[in-house]
């Protein structure tokens, strides 16, 4: 059920986009007073699910930009060094780590982050004034709803603190001037605002429902406890990694719902995914209603790939991102694209921990194959798209390329660069803007299934929290404290649904591709193959192994367009994202993040 106060959103989004000088307070005609709204719990239901709609618009886009196209595993391409999308100039920033406070995307993503925080205070406030028992509910149940709609406000509080950090102000209370930044002091700051999401979760969390799938519960609310403690030396310079042990042993103890590692993965994405014991949290997409699930697979695909799944959807592909390669530009150049004797970064010379995402799966890994379905089971395979793409999951004809290679045959290679033979010294040519249109393998993480099934994949639940997460995050504070044998153990728990059996008798033991200790490289490189494109982490993670800046992937510290070398460690003021210059311009109370002054 959806509903809407249009004048509550109206000030929500002017509170962050106008001066604080300005009195909000205006006489609006379009306002359906809380008296007159509710007049029953079903009516509060509506109020709510409104928050979960406006919620995960606001973050599945711009915040995935944020948090995958600056780092290690996926990246926007164009070719020839043009411009491919409206605003290809704001992506590649991103992966170069060239933003400014002026970057659109950073902009963009200010402007709509604030939309949910604004409509929570608003209704917490008027939650907090009703009378249960006017609406027939209990009193347990309306502190329910608002103990929900809490902790919604939390994890987008916890969002945005990821990207701004101290920068960031403290708007908790509804119809007020917008305020200024938390504290003067950009680690100050970060403590209040750390406080703030602590103390609102654990003052909540009792308040909640257990295993409600498309809700926040109590689950959920641990999880995001989890987040803000395993990241604690990011976000305010201390380590709580035992803590955060202790938290995640309770949740898979089913202190706070019953959850379970379920044998087969695909459960995970598939279209009764609320039934997945695995799955904690899912957002209740549906075309017509909340439609983000494009998000998920459109970026990575080619503009005929509907001859590929067999079907006829709305939604156009981008034929824009790929995986960041396995492999650099050297060799002799193949008629197709790509190049016949190129290294792969994750052998000598580079012998790289991060990025080479594809080459990092195991050869034996059930996920590293192309993505098709097949009917005789009546269920998907793969989770990829390399080399030559045919319609009909590769058993009719070849799909045919656009711009570059306009009709030449697609053969994706996991490469990325203009492999035309142009006079170009390909060895030097390491960037995504110089990526023609068969670069990158394509990633499909999402089902996507012939029309004959019957299935949208539009219509899947996103999954927003999923007890991995958990069992990583113990693995990770066991590896911190020493236990890598219990570190280990954990992930394999989970590593081995991904392998045969006989498979998985040889494989347990293995690092894999590019490591040869279960040490802590290799317990951020399970982060990555894990959580892949999910845009929940991969930035975060990075940066509590210190290798967001600091580490060295693809073309960092190497010979890239023109001559140019992008450095392999790179700014450190690039950990966090600057607020945009418009918003310091309509608010005089924020501070700049000190490292963008």
């Amino acid at each position: 059920m959806k509903y809407i106060k249009y004048n509550w959103l109206l000030l929500a989004v002017l509170s962050f986009s106008l001066s604080s000088c300005f009195d909000l307070e205006e006489e609006v005609f379009d306002r359906v007073d809380s008296s007159i709204y509710y007049q029953n719990e079903k009516s509060v239901q509506g109020a709510v699910a409104s928050i979960y709609d406006t919620g995960a618009r606001s973050y599945m886009e711009y915040f995935w930009y944020l948090q995958e196209f600056s780092v290690d595993q996926v990246a926007w391409r164009s070719w020839n060094g043009g411009l491919w999308g409206y605003d290809e100039a704001e992506k590649f920033v991103l992966s170069t780590h060239t933003w400014t406070p002026d970057s659109k995307i950073i902009r963009s993503t200010w402007e709509t982050s604030w939309t949910t925080i604004g409509l929570c205070n608003t209704l917490i406030a008027d939650l907090q004034t009703l009378n249960p028992a006017s609406l027939k509910m209990t009193e347990e149940k309306m502190k329910s709803y608002i103990g929900e709609v809490r902790t919604l406000r939390a994890w987008a509080y916890y969002n945005i603190f990821e990207i701004w950090g101290g920068a960031l102000p403290l708007n908790i209370s509804a119809g007020t001037d917008v305020p200024p930044t938390a504290d003067p002091d950009f680690d100050t700051s970060c403590k209040k605002i750390y406080d703030f999401i602590m103390e609102e979760l654990d003052g909540c969390v009792n308040d909640l429902e257990r295993n409600s799938v498309n809700r926040m519960n109590q689950a959920v609310n641990r999880m995001i406890k989890a987040r803000l403690l395993l990241n604690s030396e990011i976000f305010i310079k201390e380590n709580h990694y035992n803590e955060c042990a202790i938290l995640c042993q309770e949740i898979l103890d089913n202190k706070y719902g019953t959850y379970s590692i379920v044998d087969d993965y695909r459960s995970i994405y598939s279209m009764d995914n609320i039934n997945c014991p695995e799955v904690v949290m899912a957002f209740a997409f549906e075309v017509g209603q909340l439609e983000c699930g494009w998000m998920r697979d459109m970026p990575f695909l080619p503009y005929n790939i509907w001859e590929y799944f067999g079907g006829t959807y709305t939604q156009s592909p981008w034929n824009c991102t790929c995986l960041v390669p396995s492999y650099d530009n050297s060799g002799n150049v193949n008629s197709f694209g790509g190049t016949d004797s190129p290294k792969c970064f994750l052998d000598a010379p580079y012998n790289d921990k991060l990025g080479a995402v594809y080459e990092r799966y195991d050869d034996r890994d059930i996920r590293k194959q192309n993505y098709i379905y097949d009917e005789t089971i009546g269920n998907y395979k793969g989770m990829f798209l390399k080399g030559a793409i045919k319609a009909n999951y590769g058993k009719g004809e070849a799909l045919k390329a656009d711009a570059d290679r306009d009709g030449q045959p697609i053969v994706y290679v996991d490469q990325v660069g203009t492999f035309m033979n142009k006079g170009r010294n390909l060895e030097t040519v390491m960037s995504p803007r110089w990526g023609e249109t068969t670069s990158g393998v394509r990633l499909v993480k999402y089902p996507i299934y012939p029309e004959s099934v019957g299935i949208d994949f539009q219509n899947i639940d996103e999954v927003e929290f999923r007890l991995t997460e958990v069992v990583y995050m113990l693995a990770e504070c066991k590896m911190r404290a020493g236990d890598s044998n219990g570190a280990k153990e954990l992930v394999n728990n989970v590593r081995k649904r991904y392998f045969t059996a006989s498979d998985w008798s040889v494989v347990k033991d293995i690092p894999g591709p590019g490591f040869t200790d279960f040490d802590m490289d290799w317990m951020l490189s399970q982060w990555g193959l894990e959580f892949l494109s999910e845009g929940r982490r991969r930035r975060t993670d990075l940066r509590r192994f210190d290798k967001f800046t600091q580490g060295q992937w693809w073309f960092f510290g190497r010979a890239t367009e023109d001559g140019k070398v992008l450095p392999a460690q790179r700014d450190r003021k690039y950990e966090w994202y600057p607020l945009p210059s418009s918003a310091l311009l309509v608010n005089p109370g924020l501070i700049q993040n000190p490292s963008y002054k």
